[in-house]
């Protein structure tokens, strides 16, 4: 047997699949899929997996209507099989406080995927709507992928984490791509090239050419590959030549950050290691202008404790500033008890100014806020954060003034995983300061995947970007997504850096998303005349 005739066998026999096993070849190979994201990287799997769910799709029931069902369930099983692996660290923050939510976790690793499939599904029946019986299939199947996974961007506060576009990230001249297109058009390219081998198994009938189709995909990821490559090749990072930088990373653990009896101890451990010689010529934090911590540093409210604030004005030499995550409190009458907070970022100078503040304007669900918070805690419901009434957003986003340095833009933690919701229009800063705390999430996946993913922004943008974050992994991140320097996950210390110069800003910080949706109307005509034209 040839191996073309091979490949239509196992092709023929996966489209025949049903029931149960139908079932489980999709969240076999959704489970297969998330090894493309960080920390794993192995993109090329989806060459396996994604042609599968071409042939799936090809088996569901005939007809225009009948075979949308049968589609939508193979997708919400591939969606499920694909979130579960890859977001299983989540269930690591209900351990934090484990009295309290551990018997949420269940729900969590479950619950969350089960919904996130549900997007997944909706791209699955889109594309079987419009199927087609040659290659233009693939294209349909990109095209509503694509689709649902910006939706799952937006959707309800949005959640576009692991889109299926950052298996294109690594390596790193792949990701260059997205200077032009961003990454929901590396999502659609992602499925438009790893989808293309189902195509093999069409025959030669009706002048068909089935080699066509991934002989195509394979021009664009190798012309991908060479643009990256001569574009990383004419950008050398270039360093500002009067900005020093100090990344503090304390890998402090969770339960110290809530309590306010550890107030002493977090202090001394930020003041010490703040001022940690880093090599053999250090000393210190006199050795740097720009001092960074990460998000929610600290136990209380940093401004209203006059000996915190006293401490950081004796820790910063002259001309140096501190920027640090902290839990600000609104502004209410003397005496009024303080239920709810910001979670903003501070920059303050060597005589305990404070000259700018940022609120975090994104919140995490169930994390700082609860849907219909009213109601779910009159029923007993608390978010991981503990705060009461939940955290109050930010009004909007904007870069900040930061001594001895560019402008800056300010995104906390998961803030930074938006594409198309970094820069505003007219207010293009230098550099990018992403704070976080991974520490929610112990030693898993999830601190890579939030890097891979505050990378591409770098990249989308042509901008710098600088992530201080509490257990790792900080690093400094030139604007092509070099990593100029980086503290592993789970280590305690400083990072050292000057801080890269951003350069002109790229097509996609010009034109934004208007690319990807020209791309997807010209792939949907495409499909509908092939679709009519049979």
């Amino acid at each position: 047997m040839t191996a073309s005739s091979r490949l239509r066998s196992i092709g023929l026999a996966i489209i025949l699949t049903w029931g149960w096993k139908r079932a489980g070849l999709a969240l076999l190979a959704g489970a297969l899929s998330s090894l493309a994201m960080a920390p794993f990287n192995a993109w090329p799997v989806l060459f396996l997996t994604l042609p599968v769910m071409v042939w799936q799709i090809d088996g569901a029931a005939a007809g225009r209507w009948r075979g949308v069902p049968a589609a939508a369930l193979t997708g919400w099983c591939f969606g499920l099989g694909y979130f579960v692996p890859g977001l299983y660290w989540i269930g690591y923050a209900f351990l934090v406080d484990a009295p309290t939510f551990a018997w949420l976790m269940p729900f969590a690793i479950l619950g969350l995927p089960a919904y996130l499939a549900l997007f997944m599904a909706l791209g699955f029946a889109l594309a079987r709507l419009f199927w087609t019986r040659d290659a233009a299939r693939v294209i349909a199947l990109a095209a509503s992928l694509t689709m649902s996974e910006w939706l799952r961007g937006h959707a309800l506060t949005g959640f576009p984490w692991n889109s299926l576009g950052y298996a294109l990230s690594e390596p790193l001249a792949l990701a260059q791509t997205a200077s032009l297109i961003g990454l929901w058009g590396l999502t659609f390219l992602t499925v438009a090239i790893f989808a293309s081998p189902a195509v093999l198994i069409d025959g030669t009938s009706r002048g068909r050419k089935p080699w066509v189709a991934p002989a195509l995909a394979l021009i664009v990821l190798l012309s991908m590959t060479v643009f990256g490559a001569i574009r990383l090749s004419r950008q050398p990072t270039l360093m500002l030549t009067n900005t020093r930088l100090r990344i503090m990373q304390p890998n402090l653990q969770q339960d110290a950050r809530f309590n306010y009896g550890a107030k002493a101890d977090v202090m001394k451990k930020y003041l010490t290691l703040s001022d940690r010689a880093s090599g053999p010529q250090s000393t210190g934090v006199r050795d740097v202008n720009i001092l960074i911590w990460p998000e929610s540093a600290f136990p209380f409210f940093l401004t209203r404790e006059a000996d915190a604030m006293a401490q950081i004005s004796d820790l910063l030499p002259k001309g140096t500033v501190l920027i640090t995550g902290s839990v600000r409190a609104p502004d209410v009458p003397p005496g009024t008890r303080i239920t709810r907070a910001y979670n903003s970022i501070y920059v303050i100078d060597h005589d305990s100014n404070v000259l700018s503040v940022y609120d975090k304007l994104h919140l995490v669900p169930f994390g700082e806020f609860l849907p219909f918070q009213d109601l779910m805690e009159k029923i007993g419901f608390e978010q991981l954060t503990r705060v009461q009434g939940g955290f109050i957003p930010g009004t909007r986003r904007r870069s900040m003034e930061v001594p001895n340095a560019p402008r800056m833009l300010p995104l906390i933690c998961y803030e930074v995983v938006f594409p198309g919701h970094v820069v505003e229009r007219g207010d293009r800063p230098g550099w990018i300061v992403n704070l976080t705390n991974d520490g929610w999430f112990g030693i898993s996946s999830g601190p890579y995947q939030h890097l891979q993913q505050a990378r591409m922004r770098a990249i989308e943008q042509g901008l710098p970007l600088v992530r201080a974050a509490n257990t790792g992994i900080s690093a400094v991140i030139d604007p092509v997504g070099r990593t100029v320097a980086s503290l592993g996950l789970g280590l305690e210390g400083v990072l050292d850096s000057g801080l890269p110069a951003a350069i002109p800003p790229t097509a996609y910080a010009r034109a934004g998303d208007i690319p990807i949706m020209i791309i997807l109307a010209a792939a949907w005509l495409f499909v509908i005349r092939r679709r009519t034209a049979k």
